[in-house]
């Protein structure tokens, strides 16, 4: 049996050793346990002084802080093992090069990128906050952010945005397993329009929202039928995407939104959202796009 490139890496985790990081470690540790996948925890180094222009650091302080970042690997790698509850395979990788470009280079192997909302600042530590949006534009693969947050309820939903296109197909099938791993309920929502309501002159709400409720009720039918542990509440809501998801994010473990493809600005077909949804949710949020 050969090992694909994906199933190699497994999930991708960028830490740097703040709170936050550490919170997306465990948070990818138990998912990548759950889908019995290896860890690969990532920190990034910069061998110049974040000055402009750019200066190359000093000899004593490039060894501190190569020993720095190898104690942030090791408590990493603890915290994986802590978190995993189970047995779980975990790598560590020290680079000495840009956060985007490493973590984007390294999707292209991954299944699954993991970052932290923002991370902590320090002469060659990468700020997670600032890359995961250059992450999102360009990664091969799903990206999750993390934010440090208390961990939700284990028996919370996860949410899914949905909207027919071919992120939101992949985006479906990333909710549908972790719904079916972590044995919750799948709430699907789709939001009917990006217009304020009161803008619509003649809307006939009643009538559309039943002819939506169908074409979403097709759109899932066939992962109902491949995922039947999956319990799947369909929300279909005359509302801006971006307001919904944020709102249904409160009583969620986890939301899945689909996203435009790598070199335009992450951003859901749902409407131009994703990018305030990923900033507003205070629960892990995965963004899936569409193959190229």
């Amino acid at each position: 049996m050969t090992t694909s490139k994906k199933e190699a890496k497994g999930l991708v985790v960028g830490v740097d050793g703040s709170s936050v990081s550490n919170a997306a470690v465990a948070w990818a540790a138990r998912d990548a346990a759950m889908r019995n996948v290896p860890l690969t925890l990532v920190h990034m180094l910069s061998a110049y002084v974040p000055t402009f222009p750019q200066v190359p650091l000093a000899g004593g302080v490039a060894v501190w802080q190569e020993d720095d970042a190898r104690q942030v690997l090791e408590e990493a790698a603890k915290i994986a093992r802590e978190s995993a509850g189970g047995p779980i395979e975990i790598a560590t990788e020290l680079k000495s090069s840009p956060p985007i470009p490493t973590l984007v280079e390294l999707s292209g192997d991954a299944e699954l990128v993991v970052l932290g909302s923002h991370g902590r600042g320090a002469v060659g530590r990468v700020l997670l906050g600032s890359v995961s949006s250059g992450v999102l534009r360009g990664a091969a693969c799903p990206v999750a952010i993390v934010p440090g947050d208390d961990e939700p309820p284990a028996d919370a939903p996860v949410v899914l945005g949905i909207d027919g296109s071919p992120a939101s197909e992949v985006a479906t099938a990333i909710a549908f397993d972790e719904a079916s791993r972590r044995g919750v309920p799948l709430r699907a929502v789709h939001a009917w329009s990006d217009a304020e309501v009161l803008d619509i002159a003649g809307l006939d709400w009643p009538a559309l929202e039943v002819e939506a409720q169908q074409i979403l009720a097709e759109r899932l039918a066939g992962w109902q039928e491949r995922y039947p542990d999956v319990t799947v509440q369909r929300r279909v809501v005359c509302d801006r995407p971006a307001h919904e998801l944020v709102d249904q994010s409160k009583s969620a473990q986890l939301v899945v939104i689909g996203s435009r493809g790598r070199g335009a600005i992450a951003r859901m077909l749902l409407g131009s959202v994703s990018n305030a949804v990923v900033h507003s949710v205070h629960t892990p949020i995965i963004v899936a796009r569409a193959a190229d």
